[in-house]
């Protein structure tokens, strides 16, 4: 699948990725920040890992002292690494973090720390028909919605019902 350009403009420091499931949140930040050191929390020894010691992150982060941007994917599974990235934050001026995740209002429920103002909170939205230029399509926007999962699908409707099943 190709990866368009996407009128996303970063801030310069930390900050929180919000948006969607499937809006390409994820996508979007491995291309984009390829010199990143990503840790994704979907992928179970990472979750296990950190979620046994979460000051594991001090360790790792430690331990790769040329990464300067540290993505922390679908943080809301893990928001006890909140207080960690507070503290590296304080402590580390040079290293930007980007934690992503589909909803704030889960972290925000479970009143964990949200870095009271260190990190931006910016939202990642589905395509709008600029993003997609000649490839827009005003009767499948219609039909299918503007979410890259879907309307970048083989079988848009297959993936609009499976998406819409969760």
């Amino acid at each position: 699948m190709e990866l368009l350009s996407r009128f996303f403009e970063e801030p310069d420091m930390s900050y929180f990725l919000f948006g969607p499931r499937g809006t390409g949140k994820s996508t979007w930040l491995k291309s984009t920040h390829k010199d990143a050191l990503y840790i994704d929390l979907l992928h179970p020894e990472a979750f296990r890992r950190l979620s046994a010691r979460p000051e594991r992150l001090l360790e790792i982060i430690e331990g790769n002292p040329e990464k300067k941007k540290v993505i922390i994917d679908e943080v809301q599974k893990l928001p006890i690494l909140l207080d960690f990235v507070h503290k590296i934050i304080e402590e580390k001026k040079e290293v930007k973090f980007i934690l992503t995740g589909s909803s704030s209002r889960k972290l925000k429920r479970s009143g964990v720390n949200l870095l009271a103002g260190r990190a931006a909170n910016k939202t990642f939205h589905p395509f709008i028909a600029a993003e997609l230029g000649d490839e827009f399509s005003l009767e499948n926007s219609l039909l299918y919605g503007m979410i890259p999962l879907v309307c970048k699908s083989k079988n848009p409707l297959e993936t609009l019902n499976a998406y819409l099943s969760l």
